[in-house]
């Protein structure tokens, strides 16, 4: 293990220029224009497994979907083997402006390595490798069996992951599964993650005609179907309170006060939040009264406007419009029900609609599941120590308001298996924004943690991870 170890600081730079190689490639995933670079991509994330180690490396499919990478290593009899999880899809680049660097070149500053999906979550895919190559190029073998999968649909919600999952269970089936897709809570505090929001987003059209107006003819007398929409949607605004909605938290499972106390002893800077978030000077925080934002942002739901359009600013005439649409999306707890959600909040947006106005409410996506789980057992003190040396400081067990809508169900099909959603992103890795990065030197502790992970896995036999 200290030869592995050794490794890692030995080949970092060659580690980065790996990834460097991973952030040039466009693997946009979200416009469906970028599918020969999401190609390159898998392609690339192959040769990159060769390269570590890695056997029987190939590209998946399934009909209709993009490109997985695949590799695996299996000469560890009688030990766990350990599914990683990453992905090469990456989210488009907006507010080209506000980039500080070229989005596609890794840049070094402050500390910090800066691109699209250095963050999220290319950088994952060269952490896990360069850990198994930590062992592969010294020892010349893994204290553990791998399979690895790197995905390229994250972005897009995986939508064929199920079925990717289905075909090749037999491929993949592990005992324990890792994850580096998630947050620290801090710069240098390694976290694991034991519960993620679900989600689901609804569509919202309000009519009021069939043609636009003239609005020197018809301003006044038509019903304005933006305005219209503008006041359904305000229905939705919680003042501190709870969202609006009847039976909306009937079956929300309350925090214990144990994880209460635990989330008001995480370190929580006001301003500095303020900043990461780029929240504008005079403007407050929307959380109820009360509660904590750690609570707030992992145990509670909310309702996201996520986009709204009636017409557009640059084609914009004096008329009266007949039709405006907006996406809600809705992160929904435990032990929220989606398809209860989805009838809560279209009753209650279309009921009693302005003018009379025809208002429908359908889903715009399929909906993912909260996920939570217990971080105690084997798999998790393992996971802890790994991270407790590799970061020199405490683990901490966070919750997270994002979604990973594969965690619950591969875990189940794994018969019950473990997993261990460990950091990668910090509050100002900036994923899926303007200058997008991922902090040097939590990078290096997460490839040292990998490495005595593994190690800490393999003194245990496949029936004691669990």
């Amino acid at each position: 293990m200290n030869a592995a170890r050794e490794w890692l600081n030995k080949h970092h730079e060659d580690i980065v220029r790996g990834l460097a190689d991973l952030v040039a490639i466009q693997s946009i995933s979200t416009d469906g224009e970028h599918q020969h670079e999401i190609d390159r991509s898998a392609s690339l994330v192959c040769q990159q497994m060769r390269d570590a180690g890695l056997q029987n490396v190939e590209k998946l499919t399934v009909p209709g979907s993009l490109p997985y990478a695949y590799g695996e290593w299996c000469d560890a009899p009688g030990k766990p083997t350990v599914f990683l999880y990453a992905h090469h899809d990456v989210q488009p680049i907006n507010y080209v402006e506000q980039w500080k660097s070229e989005p596609w070149r890794l840049t070094r500053r402050d500390g910090r390595l800066y691109a699209r999906g250095s963050a999220d979550d290319k950088g994952a895919i060269s952490a896990q490798l360069a850990a198994v190559a930590a062992y592969l190029k010294t020892v010349g073998s893994l204290p553990i069996n791998i399979k690895m999968v790197v995905e390229g649909e994250e972005e897009i919600g995986s939508k064929n992951l199920p079925r990717f999952f289905a075909e090749y269970q037999k491929k993949i089936a592990s005992d324990v599964i890792v994850v580096c897709d998630t947050e620290n809570i801090e710069v240098g505090i390694p976290s694991l993650t034991y519960s993620l929001r679900g989600v689901t987003t609804l569509q919202v059209d309000v009519e009021t005609a069939t043609l636009p107006v003239h609005s020197g003819m018809g301003g006044g007398a038509i019903a304005d179907a933006a305005l219209a929409l503008n006041v359904v949607l305000s229905r939705l605004y919680w003042n501190h309170g709870e969202i609006p909605v009847p039976g909306f938290y009937d079956s929300v499972r309350v925090p214990t006060e144990a994880e209460r106390a635990t989330f008001r002893k995480l370190p929580l800077n006001d301003a500095a939040w303020r900043h990461d978030l780029g929240v504008l000077p005079g403007v407050e925080f929307a959380n109820e009264t009360g509660v904590h934002l750690y609570e707030q942002t992992w145990r509670r739901p909310a309702v996201t406007i996520i986009a709204q359009e009636a017409s557009n600013l640059r084609g914009a005439s004096n008329q009266v419009l007949p039709k405006a649409s907006a996406l809600i999306s809705c992160r929904m707890v435990p032990d929220q029900d989606p398809e209860a959600v989805i009838a809560q909040l279209s009753k209650y947006l279309t009921e009693n609609p302005p003018w009379g106005a025809k208002v429908t409410v359908k889903p715009a996506s399929n909906s993912v599941k909260w996920w939570m789980t217990d971080p105690n057992g084997p798999a998790f003190e393992a996971a802890l120590a790994a991270l407790r040396v590799g970061y020199d400081r405490d683990p901490v067990p966070i919750g997270c308001g994002g979604t990973i809508g594969f965690v619950g169900p591969l875990a189940e099909l794994f018969g019950g298996a473990p997993a261990l959603l460990v950091g990668i992103e910090d509050p100002a890795s900036n994923a899926h924004a303007p200058n997008e990065s991922l902090h040097e030197g939590d990078f290096r502790k997460l490839m040292q943690s990998l490495v005595l992970l593994f190690e800490n896995l393999g003194k245990l036999t496949p029936n004691q991870v669990k």
